[in-house]
């Protein structure tokens, strides 16, 4: 009896700590209910949580204020954020930065940082050579690179939304422009950890509008496919989006509404801010014409008077759209000087005159990139503070041939509200009702490689090869797997940016780099001397483009097959319980696991059009491993899925094998190779 005691006592001891984990995690949870979004644009960010009690909800800053600048002043021992580093922006125009998401991931030769020193003259930028890139040289002892302001300004979003929401708060849904690419991506990702911050997705900051469009008309969307045009003009840039609305069929919840992304177009530097700097260029002439023959000096070399000048600009740009004509006035500009001058919207569509004749661009590149033409949209609608503007909606009107522009969703807040209604999707501690998002590939993404080939006897050359892996306007998140057959040593391959042919000249040079890593295998000859008598089954890239747009590789490996007598053994009891435990954690050993979504390009076969879109049919063709077509290409959960979907070819297999347990079986061996370079 006592020893029967004995062994009992290790087991209650092992149940009381589970349900103690258990526990933890309950109350790990409990703490942290809540979840927020950040809308990050050029000029402001706009804050929204969801938390028990509280649907979605937009954060007010210490001002009261529904949307914040994303300004911040740093000073030897003091930092100020929002509102507060606005008002500074006159008082120390060096230590003050803004607009600085247009530096993030770009090197030092970009056209972007040129133009921010021209544009931002007082902000002293150094070079960082071990990263190439730029950092804002506040003092000798002060220096930040653009992702630690970005980090900051982060931190103190983070602190509002707790503030506003009275409990802590890790999980965040962080919107960023469509045509941000992979480095910039990162770039936001690197400041939110820095911030402390856990990214459930980075959003399309067009997508999240879409998104939270179609979440209050959800009763609006049908099995009839309805095409919406979306014209975003923010304070730094344009973005132009055609939006398919329409009832699918999902495995999980039945019909269900979904988005899906057809088209995008897009200006960088298009926008509210380049309309200002023109009216500040204007009305530091006007002010230096007032005092022309008085021996003072330009207004342009004294920083703080361009400050003063920029935010009298602002205000006037947002006057205009609404009066014919209005003063503008600033006390002390510059030397104790008053300024005073009349400007009148004419004045001002005159001097962005050029920045009007290209409002129609991103209208054109997104048609052209869905293929579709303006009949087949029913509506334009008008996001983005900068739409307000009374000539854009004028040549826009005329671009797209509507009798009127729909203005029945808020300009400023629909991206931060559809962020949060994913984020609170995305969350474990909330439920809400299913909305699939099929996002959209920007940029394509191919692999390339060189090979030796023999085409003659005795005459070997070099053969490059290219393999696309994510085409253009494709949908995402989603995993492939590429396949190389003819190597059984060490080798190099490279993912670079597909055909970027739609982009203009500028906009390539903006881009910067089109090579994205190279990646160095090792081991590839050591698993064939490991495996000589087996049949190789090439080697085989597992990639995946997750929900943030942001492209990884997962894993490689060298695969191998042979054929095996199959004798039925008893399992022990210790087995039996060890698979039991198993497969009641999600876990399991067999090897033929295939992951959701994947898809196969093989090295022999020929890669599709660069510009084509990934259509089902074309995946069925490409797809060699088990894999059933996912309709709900929205993110998926952490969690891997307990089982994998079978075809009816293999079931039928596995029916013949049990009932003739001594017939051979392939048994696949999976060696994983190391690599290095991503």
């Amino acid at each position: 009896m006592a020893a029967t005691v004995r062994r009992q006592r290790p087991r209650r001891l092992a149940c009381w700590a589970l349900m103690a984990v258990l526990l933890a995690d309950l109350l790990a949870l409990s703490d942290t209910l809540a979840v927020m979004s950040v809308d990050l644009g050029s000029e402001s960010m706009k804050v929204a949580i969801v938390k028990p009690g509280v649907p979605m909800e937009i954060v007010l800053n210490k001002e009261s204020r529904r949307k914040t600048p994303v300004t911040v002043t740093l000073k030897e021992n003091e930092r100020f954020f929002g509102d507060s580093a606005a008002s500074m922006a006159i008082k120390n125009p060096k230590a003050t930065l803004r607009y600085f998401q247009h530096l993030l991931g770009k090197q030092e030769g970009n056209p972007h940082v040129a133009l921010y020193r021209a544009r931002f003259p007082e902000h002293e930028l150094g070079f960082d050579p071990q990263r190439q890139t730029v950092h804002f040289q506040i003092s000798p002892q002060l220096q930040f690179s653009p992702e630690e302001v970005l980090g900051m300004i982060l931190n103190y979003s983070r602190s509002l939304a707790e503030d506003f929401a009275e409990q802590p708060i890790k999980d965040a849904v962080i919107t960023v422009p469509a045509f941000f690419n992979q480095a910039e991506r990162r770039a936001v990702l690197q400041a939110a950890r820095m911030a402390g911050l856990k990214v459930l997705q980075l959003i399309n900051d067009n997508t999240a509008t879409a998104l939270s469009y179609g979440v209050f008309r959800r009763k609006d969307i049908n099995t009839t496919a309805q095409n919406v045009m979306f014209y975003d003009m923010g304070s730094g840039s344009t973005v132009c989006t055609i939006v398919t609305y329409q009832t699918v069929k999902t495995k999980e919840a039945g019909m269900q509404p979904q988005l899906q992304i057809r088209g995008v177009g897009f200006d960088r530097t298009l926008g509210g801010l380049e309309m200002e700097l023109r009216l500040r260029e204007h009305l530091a002439r006007l002010f230096n014409k007032q005092r022309k023959g008085q021996g003072a000096k330009d207004v342009r070399e004294n920083p703080r008077a361009m400050a003063k000048l920029l935010r009298e600009a602002n205000r006037l740009k947002t006057v205009l759209s609404a009066n014919a004509d209005h003063m503008a006035q600033i006390e002390g500009l510059m030397d104790d000087v008053d300024f005073k001058a009349k400007v009148t919207r004419a004045e001002f569509e005159e001097l962005c005159a050029d920045l009007f004749e290209r409002v129609p661009g991103p209208v054109q590149q997104a048609l052209q990139s869905a293929e579709m033409n303006l009949d087949e949209v029913e509506q334009v609608i008008l996001v983005g503070g900068a739409t307000r503007v009374p000539k854009v909606q004028e040549v826009l009107l005329k671009a797209v041939g509507k009798e009127e522009l729909g203005k029945n969703i808020n300009a400023d807040e629909a991206a931060a509200m559809g962020a949060v209604y994913q984020a609170a999707a995305l969350s474990k501690a909330f439920k809400v009702k299913p909305f699939v998002v099929r996002d959209a590939v920007i940029y394509p993404i191919l692999v390339e490689f060189t090979r030796e080939v023999e085409e003659e006897p005795g005459v070997r050359s070099l053969k490059h090869n290219k393999r696309v892996l994510f085409s253009r306007m494709g949908p995402y998140p989603q995993r492939k797997v590429i396949t190389f057959n003819r190597y059984n040593h060490d080798f190099n391959f490279h993912i670079n940016y597909g055909d970027l042919g739609f982009l203009g000249p500028e906009d390539l040079r903006v881009f910067g780099s089109q090579n994205l890593t190279t990646v160095k295998l090792k081991g590839v000859g050591e698993s064939f001397k490991k495996y000589p008598d087996y049949e190789s089954k090439g080697i085989k890239a597992h990639f995946n483009l997750d929900e943030s747009g942001v492209l990884s590789l997962i894993r490689v490996e060298s695969v191998f097959e042979t054929l095996v007598e199959d004798s039925p053994e008893e399992e022990s009891t210790l087995t039996k319980l060890g698979n039991t435990i198993s497969s009641l954690f999600g876990g399991g050993t067999t090897p033929d696991t295939k992951e959701n979504g994947t898809d196969t390009v093989q090295e022999e076969e020929e890669s599709p059009a660069e510009g084509s879109k990934d259509e089902p049919g074309e995946q069925a063709e490409l797809r060699e491993e088990a894999e059933a077509p996912v309709e709900d290409t929205s993110p998926p959960p952490p969690t891997e899925p307990k089982e994998a979907a079978v075809p009816e070819e293999e079931k039928a297999t596995e029916k013949e094998n049990e009932e003739k347990p001594e017939a051979q079986k392939p048994v696949v061996y999976r060696a994983l190779v190391t690599r290095s370079g991503f």
